[in-house]
């Protein structure tokens, strides 16, 4: 899952060609500055990405976010309020969990697909397996401190459904083509075409 913080406003049709061109064609637009929002409208518009909004703290931002046309909300921690907003407006949502009474709470929601984080903080391989072997119906999206060097671990992990990074969309300055390549490098990665 490419995550994009969108800095500059002129880096967005790059992140949205080059992901496209790249062949993975999903963004998560973490909506932490003046950007966000206006990045997800524009990446929605397209019409050739999914896009979600990422960073959600509250009912009112998933509110905004999904009015601006994103098809699914990431939060970093898990708030019972947004997940029941995004849910009943009939949209996926991918909580923040990280201890295991969030997991429990947010199985009690009625979720199994969440999101781990900060995973890298927390050694999140480690705590895969744990959760692995307890959870087995609860998949896991890690998010923070995911890097190349560690994508074909976290991705051959059997309670993991995908993975949150960064570096992909971090190509935006260098234009649309630097995004595609870093986009094939990890599809590359992931289909152990290549070590990192």
């Amino acid at each position: 899952m490419p995550l994009a913080s969108i800095g500059d406003p002129d880096h967005i049709d790059a992140i949205g060609d080059g992901l496209t061109a790249g062949g993975l064609p999903v963004v998560e637009v973490a909506l932490r500055g003046a950007h966000g929002m206006p990045a997800v409208k524009r990446l929605a518009a397209r019409g050739d990405l999914h896009v979600g909004a990422g960073t959600v703290l509250s009912v009112d931002l998933a509110r905004r976010a999904l009015d601006a046309g994103a098809t699914f909300v990431v939060t970093p921690g898990l708030d019972p309020e947004v997940v029941g907003y995004v849910s009943d407006a009939g949209f996926p949502v991918i909580p923040g969990v990280l201890t295991p009474t969030e997991v429990q709470a947010a199985m009690a929601l009625g979720l199994d697909r969440l999101k781990l984080f900060p995973a890298g903080v927390f050694d999140g391989l480690a705590l895969l397996d744990a959760y692995g072997d307890v959870y087995r119906g609860v998949r896991f999206m890690p998010s923070g401190g995911v890097r190349p060097q560690n994508l074909a671990a976290h991705l051959a992990h059997p309670a993991v459904f995908a993975v949150s990074g960064s570096w992909i969309t971090a190509a935006a300055p260098q234009g649309a083509g630097a995004v595609a390549s870093a986009v094939r490098a990890a599809l590359g990665i992931a289909d152990g075409r290549n070590a990192a």
